[in-house]
């Protein structure tokens, strides 16, 4: 079965964040994603969690200033002690809200490369070792560098290759289909390859971000294959509606149509769309 999570970041935008909680947990999702809760204390997201029955499984630790062009801190040597304390504020919100996994961004590679990839990986350590008292796990993204120029992280095999390296438990890969594709292509081979080492993946239509079923793969299939790969973890919905939220959910149901098992967490089958 295919488990979905409402990313609250890029859906429902129809609404002020705090109300996107209602209008997801109305949509027949139960749970959810978002990139940053930072603008709301940890209190308010986990009231709106409790108050719509919802679970939080995944957000972005902060990364610095976004209105600057920073896009994470892991990978800076001169920002190490502000890492380490955005550190502590994801871990601060993960444990008010009860998210399992933390995505660590790496940052944009300035200098040195070898430092910066040397400065990401004891980075990685230390969100692990301090992660790991609270259950949660630390997952790393291949982003690709058209989106996002200069992006470290920026290669499947350099993630592969992290995990290996570091052997933290509770270190995992977050497999974004769109990334994937626009990276390397191949996402069934990456899916079947990778699968061991993912804990979360995410799905938009390539290239247009927009919902799966609209863009230039067969994301019917690439959806079959995860299930049949024996994922169990949550699909983030990353994606920008095209036409409005509600209106696009409709891509679930012709999933559903397939005679694909899905799940958005509570209960149903897919989103009924209908309250």
């Amino acid at each position: 079965m295919l488990n979905f999570a409402a990313n609250l970041s890029w859906m429902f935008k129809e609404w002020a964040f705090l109300d996107r909680f209602a209008a997801a947990a109305d949509a027949d999702f139960s749970h959810v994603e978002c990139l940053f809760p930072y603008d709301h204390t940890p209190d308010d997201i986990a009231r709106q969690l409790a108050r719509n029955k919802l679970k939080l499984v995944l957000f972005n630790a902060p990364p610095g200033d976004l209105s600057e062009g920073e896009r994470g801190l892991a990978s800076l040597p001169d920002r190490q002690d502000e890492f380490r304390a955005s550190v502590e504020t994801a871990l601060d919100y993960a444990r008010a809200t009860g998210v399992g996994r933390v995505h660590l961004m790496s940052g944009l590679a300035a200098g040195d490369p070898a430092l910066a990839l040397a400065t990401f990986r004891e980075a990685i350590r230390f969100a692990c070792d301090a992660a790991a008292g609270d259950g949660i796990d630390v997952m790393i993204e291949p982003i690709n560098n058209r989106d996002v120029p200069g992006y470290l992280m920026n290669d499947f095999a350099l993630a592969e290759q992290l995990i290996a390296e570091l052997k933290l438990p509770n270190l995992k890969l977050q497999f974004d289909i769109y990334h994937r594709q626009v990276i390397h292509g191949e996402v069934m081979r990456g899916l079947e390859m990778l699968m061991p080492i993912t804990g979360h993946i995410q799905i938009s239509s390539v290239s247009s971000r927009h919902e799966p079923m609209s863009g230039a793969l067969d994301d019917f299939a690439i959806l079959r294959a995860i299930d049949r790969l024996g994922y169990a973890g949550y699909i983030g919905c990353e994606y920008n509606p095209a036409a409005g939220t509600l209106a696009g959910l409709e891509w679930m149901k012709r999933l559903a149509g397939t005679g694909q098992r899905i799940n958005t967490g509570s209960g149903s089958t897919f989103p009924t769309m209908n309250r």
